[in-house]
């Protein structure tokens, strides 16, 4: 069978540029992921191999050069993520992730979605008062939602913006290292500063922090309080007990919006204690105005390489699982 060809134009030299990458390291990943053949013309591309195959990368191919026109940034993950949607027949699926702003950074930067898990998830934000948000790392489950935070709280929404997780020890106590209870709890808190100062600037999130408009502490400083006119994160939810999940969504006033965010492969709570974000995100269906995201490996946004170890330690829980089942 006679390889079928055909080439896709890069219009001119700086989209082609963009499309290849530093020593075409873009086109390797495209003919690596879609089994092609490619080869520069001008400022087109030739294609060729199986017809299906390269038909898959013509389709990527245009779809990244839509991203390089629109000034998007075109890295490795993306690439793949591209050919993975194309794959699937939702090549589309790529513009819908780029439509739209999320929130603009203190140094003015766009902050969009980068994936179309990513883009359910701050829909859901949008349309729900509490959304869970369950994934891996890496996938900009907490990060989107201090940006859904800043941007509520910029468009006079909400009046506060109160963060949130539980001080689970991961090895050592609490009690046992040195310095204030503040002290002691800033390491677990520290992804939250980092997002809020990366919105906001620093002087002005220091300023906000001195107001009380920014509120960052532990879960137990929740107990006993109605917050009303809050945007509220709760992060690393997987640490919770059902009992401080429930004592959580019960502090919810008028006015307010809830995002609760966990990885359900990490949890750190002693044995025999149930998390509250599982028994939550089961029993809570079909409640109006709530509503639960998964996202998956297909979400993450860090390096590439961080995608293959979730997806790798997926497959391995599930062996292990099988594994069991058949002993």
């Amino acid at each position: 069978m006679s390889d079928f060809s055909l080439s896709v134009d890069a219009e001119n030299v700086a989209n082609l540029t963009d499309l290849l990458g530093v020593y075409d390291e873009n086109l390797n990943v495209i003919m690596r992921e879609t089994g092609v053949n490619a080869s520069v013309d001008g400022v087109k591309i030739k294609l060729s191999g199986a017809q299906d195959d390269v038909l898959l990368a013509e389709t990527v191919l245009v779809k990244l050069l839509s991203i390089i026109k629109s000034k998007e940034p075109l890295d490795k993950s993306r690439i793949i993520y591209c050919v993975e949607l194309a794959k699937e027949g939702n090549a589309d699926g790529i513009e819908k992730v780029m439509s739209g702003v999320v929130a603009i950074t203190s140094k003015g930067k766009q902050i969009k979605c980068k994936t179309l898990g990513q883009k359910k998830y701050v829909d859901a934000i949008k349309r729900n008062t509490v959304v869970f948000g369950v994934g891996p790392a890496g996938t900009g489950k907490t990060y989107l939602a201090v940006a859904m935070a800043v941007s509520a709280y910029k468009n006079k929404e909400v009046e506060k913006i109160i963060l949130t997780r539980p001080a689970v020890e991961a090895g050592e106590k609490l009690g046992f290292l040195p310095g204030d209870l503040q002290t002691k709890v800033d390491p677990y808190l520290r992804p939250l500063y980092d997002a809020l100062q990366e919105m906001l600037g620093l002087e002005n999130y220091g300023r906000l922090i001195e107001r009380g408009t920014i509120e960052i502490a532990p879960l137990a400083y929740m107990r006993g309080r109605t917050l009303s006119n809050a945007f509220i994160i709760l992060d690393e939810a997987q640490n919770t007990t059902k009992e401080q999940m429930k004592m959580f969504l019960t502090r919810m006033g008028e006015s307010s919006k809830m995002v609760i965010t966990g990885d359900l492969t990490q949890i750190d709570l002693p044995d025999g204690k149930k998390s509250g974000l599982k028994h939550a995100v089961t029993i809570l269906k079909g409640i109006d105005g709530l509503d639960s995201v998964f996202l998956t490996a297909k979400d993450v946004v860090r390096h590439p390489l961080v995608m293959e170890i979730i997806k790798a330690y997926e497959e391995n829980d599930k062996t292990g699982e099988r594994k069991e089942k058949n002993v």
